[in-house]
């Protein structure tokens, strides 16, 4: 018996095979007792609405027949029962909003309906509640936004009756529905209610799939909090500690947590999962809290510590062996050790027993040529390399999912490995081919395979989730081949290294086939893409230069370059080998692609804009003819079929604009990427920045592995170097006052973005550096004056090679919300197609 279980004070089964969720649950005096006492009133997906006052003899107690104080078969599924006055006779101020499938708000006084008007972008309906203090509805909407309404704007709009198309109403007209606020939670949301502190303020709480949001009124976030399991339910409500607020919030490992804004204040296991949680006043007892489950356990229970009648069996007590201590120590150490010495492998080993590898055996040597399944590339087969993944376990392994990812466009024939269990001591190798699918470069020629595993324990024989993954790298000659060094280059940079030059040819062996001996200084590649690169050594100074047509190109020999230096000295046991970079950075090239990326976003939000209207057009036409049609005396067509034609036609058009954006945006994405990873490349050699303030720099400028029209780059990382600037980067204590925003939105153009990155680099070469903590900025200092140093002139060899450059879920169908609770209240219960019946 454990102490933080659910004391249960009474509890019933309702039905058989009966189905209920969280709008089929309402606690509170439905027949005005003289006690004020709360009764409890469950519906059903079957139709049976059942009403409970319970009297238990004793704690414990199962439900008497007596407890029982009505049971009605409706007949139709009850979707949701709530409380209030609703009928006519008494002063009323209390009225009924329903939120239909097709996303139409119908409100409803006393027993007459009012109005009705269509949510904007509607797409399935959400959670939806009233606040009281601002007079809005506040809904989560299919696009992960908590979105707030006014009512007076929802009483002037056009009425839904009367305008069928409700998106086409002009901005000018006045009567156009539009949103007070609006705010993206990033997740679907399970519930939404608001909780009033009094008249001066009131909290909107949200409770999402893994967090739960408490806003202000007007939107803005007041505290959020991470949650450790999905959650099934919440319940929040005022708490004695001045302007706290308390949540019951059930999940889906029978659980029930008591917050107090984001501390956890208790936790109790309850049998079964929760659906739904109320709180009451039962027999006199305060605080009850009433749970229900899907399938109808319906239990009355209170917070408590019973004394439990369980002791725990005293321990005989030792004294410690630290002899035995000491030796199992330097055995963990060992392992810990072999595990660090081990490359491209990442084991989990808490004891010298249990181990679980996973590793990459790849080949530099190509596979033979792949046929292309597309003809994006422009050539029949495209290279393919082998790759091999080798997973092994000293102990049983169970729901083992091999994945293996790499970075579009490069695709692979198979990306899933699922494997019901794994037998201890067995290697087991796996083969995948990699080959290039689009006709543009991808910015990383990296990958990663991840496998997830679950190991049983003996407080868990269903098993422990676990994962482990390791990174490859994938061959050059997979996107490149090579090609005769061209002496005409739009775009040059120069790395500079701290030992002589080494011969290219001995550095990428595979390229230099076709170079005489007295060409060991100079290396052309061409990309399957069809740019090319040339790649210069100098031989006289400790350059190299690297020169392209494209400036994103240079990034991926740029790194191969680095790379390859690496390790060729690291094999001759030389560790002080450093690049660095004197030139200045090229952010006029790089502000080009930033250019070209936010243009597509703009056109594609100008045709997805097109697109919305031209359907609505050809909904609206559509309408018309099939109301003609079911004419007995169908009147002439007036050119309405010529009209749908022709409407169709411009939706077909416009979305094939779309798809072709869409892939142009893709393609420029990937292209900002490779100028990105080439600028942090540039700035870290620049600026000689270690590997944690390149780790800065990367998350600040490489924060998405896709944007979308929701999110995109310009805006998020436009917030990273903003924050950065305000931060480490200031220049005062001043600057470190933080104005961040609720969300981010795609800014008008590119200037401020432009505009901050070359801040950022003026800082850095003012002498500011990177790190997490405010306090060290604060303490630094401007050692160096602004400006970059131009690029050296070139040596005589490298000179003669330059030119002129001029040469079915019954649940969300209706809402039911209660509205300005006051005074004795009556019961409303809400069915699927018979509308509202109110007792």
């Amino acid at each position: 018996m454990s102490l933080f279980k659910a004391r249960d004070w009474w509890s019933t089964v309702l039905g058989e095979k009966e189905e209920f969720d969280q709008g089929c649950l309402c606690v509170a005096d439905v027949d005005n007792s003289c006690t004020g006492e709360d009764k409890i009133i469950v519906g059903s997906y079957t139709g049976y609405l059942r009403i409970f006052s319970p009297h238990p003899v004793k704690v414990g107690d199962g439900a008497q027949a007596e407890d029982l104080l009505l049971e009605i078969h409706l007949r139709e599924p009850i979707l949701q029962v709530e409380v209030g006055k609703f009928v006519s006779g008494i002063i009323c101020k209390e009225s009924l909003v329903l939120n239909s499938m097709d996303g139409m708000l119908m409100l409803f006084e006393q027993e007459s309906y009012a109005f009705g008007r269509f949510l904007p972008g509607f797409l399935l309906p959400g959670p939806l509640t009233y606040s009281s203090r601002t007079d809005s509805f506040i809904t989560v909407s299919s696009c992960r936004n908590v979105e707030s309404y006014k009512y007076q704007v929802l009483a002037f709009a056009t009425d839904a009756d009367q305008k069928e198309d409700s998106e086409q109403q002009k901005v000018g007209s006045g009567k156009r529905l539009v949103v007070d606020w609006t705010l993206n939670i990033g997740e679907q949301a399970l519930d939404v209610c608001v909780v009033s502190f009094g008249q001066s303020s009131s909290s909107v709480f949200v409770l999402g799939e893994r967090n739960f949001f408490c806003l202000k009124d007007n939107g803005q976030i007041r505290f959020m909090k991470k949650l450790d399991c999905n959650p099934s339910c919440f319940l929040p409500y005022c708490s004695a500690s001045d302007g706290a607020i308390n949540t019951l919030i059930g999940n889906h490992n029978n659980m029930l947590h008591v917050y107090q804004d984001v501390t956890l204040k208790w936790a109790t296991q309850l049998p079964h999962v929760p659906v739904a949680v109320k709180v009451g006043s039962l027999q006199g007892l305060k605080g009850v809290i009433v749970t229900l489950s899907d399938n109808g356990h319906l239990q009355c229970s209170y917070l408590g510590t019973d004394p439990s009648l369980f002791q725990a069996p005293k321990v005989d007590s030792r004294e410690i062996n630290y002899e035995e201590l000491d030796v199992e120590m330097k055995e963990l150490q060992k392992t810990i050790r072999d595990v660090n010495k081990s490359p491209g492998m990442h084991r989990t080993a808490q004891r010298p027993g249990p181990r679980h590898g996973l590793t990459h055996v790849g080949s530099s040597i190509l596979s033979p040529a792949y046929q292309a399944t597309s003809n994006e590339v422009g050539a029949e087969v495209v290279p393919s390399v082998t790759v091999k993944v080798m997973i092994q376990s000293r102990v049983p392994l169970q729901k083992t999912k091999l994945s293996v990812y790499i970075e579009p466009p490069l695709a692979s024939t198979c990306d899933h490995f699922i494997f019901d269990s794994l037998e201890p001591d067995i290697l087991k190798t796996f083969s995948l081919s990699v080959f290039l699918k689009g006709n543009y470069l991808p910015s990383e020629l990296e990958g990663t395979a991840v496998a997830s595993y679950s190991m049983s324990t003996d407080l868990n024989p269903d098993g422990i989730p676990r994962v482990v993954q390791c990174k490859f790298r994938l061959p050059l000659k997979l996107i490149c081949l090579p090609s005769p060094p061209f002496k005409i280059a739009i775009h040059k940079l120069t790395i500079d290294t701290n030992k002589p030059p080494i011969s290219l040819s001995s550095l990428f062996p595979g390229f230099a086939e076709q170079l005489d001996d007295d060409q060991g200084n100079v290396i052309g590649f061409r990309f399957i893409t069809g740019s090319r690169v040339t790649l210069l050594a100098s031989k006289t100074s400790q350059r190299y230069r690297i020169q392209s047509e494209q400036f994103e190109d240079l990034w991926l020999i740029t790194k191969e370059l680095t790379l390859r230096l690496q390790e060729h000295f690291e094999k001759q046991g030389i560790k002080d080998f450093t690049c660095s970079f004197s030139g200045c950075i090229p952010l006029q090239e790089y502000f080009d692609l930033i250019d070209q990326h936010f243009e597509l976003r703009l056109n594609g939000e100008k045709v997805e804009e097109l697109l919305s209207e031209r359907a609505i057009q050809f909904r609206a036409i559509e309408r018309r003819l099939l109301t003609r049609f079911k004419d007995k005396n169908p009147a002439p067509l007036q050119h309405l079929d010529t009209l749908l034609d022709g409407t169709y036609k411009q939706v077909i058009a416009l979305a094939d604009t779309a798809e072709e954006n869409h892939r142009s945006l893709l393609q420029s994405f990937a292209r900002l990427k490779s100028a990105t990873h080439l600028v942090i490349m540039l700035i870290g050699l620049w600026q000689k920045l270690n590997a944690d303030q390149v780790a800065i720099l990367e998350a600040a400028f490489l924060p998405l592995q896709q944007d979308s029209q929701e999110l995109g780059w310009e805006e998020t990382v436009d917030a990273a170097v903003a924050h950065l600037l305000k931060t480490c980067l200031s220049k005062s204590s001043k600057e470190q006052a933080l104005n961040l925003t609720s969300q981010l939105n795609i800014p008008k153009d590119t200037n401020r973005l432009k505009k901050h990155i070359s801040l950022l680099c003026d800082r850095l070469a003012k002498g500011g550096r990177l790190c997490l903590s405010t306090e060290t900025a604060a303490q630094q200092t401007n050692v160096m004056p602004g400006g970059c140093a131009p690029i050296p002139e070139l040596d005589p060899e490298e000179r003669a090679i330059e030119q002129d450059p001029s040469t079915l879920f019954p649940n969300p169908m209706l809402h039911c919300r209660r509205l300005r609770p006051e005074g004795p209240p009556l019961l409303v219960v809400s069915s699927s197609r018979k509308g509202i019946t109110v007792y």
